[in-house]
């Protein structure tokens, strides 16, 4: 049965290399922060190209521990786009900050810089929060728009956070997702484009004094000696095993980028006079975390994603239920206004299968199926 996403293809073809990697760790029996950690942590600072990657136990925990190097907490407002995974906007409100939402743009499905400084103003003019942080998110492997919202962090003293946990491999003008902001994080959930076999994280920083905070941090807030903690921290280490698994996995990254690229394309070139495909910007490239396309509305999207399942081709919907209609935020709905980009996509927007491993075969069975409808 064709597969979303293809983890036992991807294992298959490692497997020799990953299963030695996994014994090794087995036969030295350091499984919390052995060697393969920091290896990994070295691999990964060179590859996205910052000075210090510091890994921890998911993606989620690494927006928390970037948020608590910036201190972010109680009367901050951290402004965070409205169309993303609940994980975003609930690492702000744990900090016990309020999250503000960010309309879409139409295009790129990534923050938008304009409703950004619109809301910046309306939260600046209202004068109840402290304008903290902007947290911007690489929606489905492409990178938002840093360029422009580096020049609104600085007008208005801003920190940036890139949430990278599906942009990681992507770019813009060669600059790689991870790179960008104060602090970037990522994931390696098993179905993000750098996956592991259970749940990891990492913070990315050119910045000496957050990474060693955040290296405290993510351990109860030790000191020099793991028996003096100096401050509240949290546990968030990345196992040894997992970092095993992704040092075999970021050797292979680069080749399984081009064929996610390649299905892009080909997914492109077959479907772009029928169906409203990505858009990728001049300069920038993306991970394909996703492959999304357009509906008419969310009865043409049901259709086609019945016919898809008719088929036994799988099909998902990310996101169907923006932030800003969540029930955990409730008490924040519709408080800045309303988000009529982000509300169409939620109603329009489905994605395809998308993996290095997609078959020939497989892609043909899918746009059969696109084009006959």
């Amino acid at each position: 049965m064709m597969q979303f996403i293809d983890l036992a293809a991807q294992y298959q073809h490692l497997k020799e290399k990953i299963d030695a990697r996994i014994h090794k760790v087995l036969d030295h029996g350091q499984y919390i922060m052995g060697p393969e950690v920091q290896e990994l942590e070295e691999k990964l600072a060179e590859y996205v190209g910052v000075k210090h990657a510091i890994t921890c136990a998911n993606g989620t925990d690494a927006l928390t521990l970037a948020l608590m190097a910036l201190e972010v907490g109680e009367g901050d407002a951290v402004f965070v786009p409205t169309f993303t995974f609940f994980a975003s906007a609930e690492t702000v409100a744990f900090a016990n900050a309020t999250p503000v939402f960010v309309d879409s743009d139409p295009d790129t499905f990534n923050i938008c810089p304009i409703d950004l400084e619109k809301r910046i103003q309306v939260v600046k003019g209202e004068g109840k929060l402290n304008l903290k942080a902007i947290m911007a998110v690489d929606l489905f492997g492409l990178p938002a728009n840093y360029p422009e919202l580096e020049k609104i962090a600085a007008k208005y003293d801003m920190k940036l956070i890139e949430d990278a946990a599906q942009g990681f491999g992507g770019e813009i003008n060669g600059k790689r997702a991870g790179s960008f902001g104060d602090i970037a994080t990522t994931s390696f959930f098993p179905a993000k484009p750098l996956g592991c076999y259970g749940d990891g994280g990492a913070i990315f920083t050119d910045d000496d004094d957050y990474a060693a905070l955040i290296k405290s941090l993510r351990v109860h807030g030790k000191g020099v000696d793991k028996y003096d903690n100096v401050r509240i921290g949290i546990n968030s280490r990345l196992d040894t095993i997992q970092a095993a698994v992704l040092l075999e996995k970021i050797v292979e990254f680069p080749s399984e980028l081009i064929k996610r690229n390649w299905l892009a394309s080909k997914y492109t070139g077959q479907l772009s006079a029928t169906y409203e495909v990505p858009i990728i910007p001049e300069g920038y490239a993306s991970s394909w975390a996703q492959y999304s396309l357009l509906a008419s509305d969310s009865e043409e999207r049901a259709r086609i994603m019945m016919k898809l399942k008719e088929c036994n081709i799988p099909s998902m919907i990310y996101y169907q239920t923006c932030m800003h209609k969540q029930t955990a935020f409730k008490a924040l709905n519709e408080q800045y206004g309303n988000y009529p980009n982000a509300d169409k996509l939620a109603s329009r927007v489905y994605s395809l299968p998308m993996h290095p491993y997609f078959k020939e075969s497989e892609f043909d069975a899918v746009t059969k199926v696109l084009m006959t409808l």
